[in-house]
């Protein structure tokens, strides 16, 4: 994670894994977005997606040589012997 906040690969609205940042960080910039809308007389819509279970049908060796490629991340998943082996999944 340091990697990625030190190259500046994160988006600026990512809360997922980040100091300070949770879903409710996440929820009131979508609310404040939502507003500012609607005070500009603008039309706002929300949709919501459970992708839950979109990781199940990952690539993992195709994910992984994508993050080496892409990013210079390569081997940092499985470093970690808490976190397992992402290429065995």
């Amino acid at each position: 994670m340091d990697y990625l906040q030190s190259a500046d690969l994160l988006p600026a609205n990512q809360s997922g894994f980040r100091p300070g940042h949770s879903t409710e960080t996440a929820v009131l910039q979508v609310l404040s977005d939502i507003l500012v809308a609607v005070d500009r007389g603008d039309v706002a819509a929300l949709i919501l997606l459970d992708l839950s279970a979109a990781f199940d049908t990952v690539d993992y060796e195709i994910l992984l040589q994508h993050l080496q490629t892409t990013y210079g991340i390569s081997d940092v998943a499985t470093d970690d012997s808490s976190v397992g082996d992402i290429s065995s999944h």
